[in-house]
């Protein structure tokens, strides 16, 4: 009986960390500083689920949005966000800081 019950939670081990596996999300980050998104261009893999951060280092807050990612956000002056994107298909995906939009400017390129 012992011998069935390893066995059986070896199995259960195996199965929930593969799942683990196939469900991760890479994170990447955007800073916000001085009403600019770091990096301007982010790469990022196609065909994948992703975690983005957005960090706000300002003091006010900034909007971030994206229509063709259609994702529109607040990020709180010293505060951060979290977003799950995709999977994305292969392209340029713009985004704004809608608060600062003449400066705070960027992109996500999925390949």
């Amino acid at each position: 009986m012992p011998r069935y019950r390893f066995s059986i939670s070896a199995v259960f081990g195996l199965l929930f960390f593969s799942q683990s596996a196939v469900y991760a999300e890479d994170a990447y980050t955007l800073t916000i500083k001085d009403h600019q998104f770091a990096p301007a261009e982010l790469k990022v893999p196609a065909g994948q689920k992703i975690k983005l951060v957005v960090i706000n280092e300002d003091g006010t807050p900034e909007e971030f949005e994206s229509k063709s990612l259609k994702r529109e956000k607040v990020v709180a002056g010293k505060s951060r966000i979290t977003l799950s994107l995709g999977p994305l298909h292969p392209g340029a995906y713009d985004f704004v800081g809608e608060f600062h939009e003449a400066s705070a400017k960027g992109r996500i390129v999925a390949e």
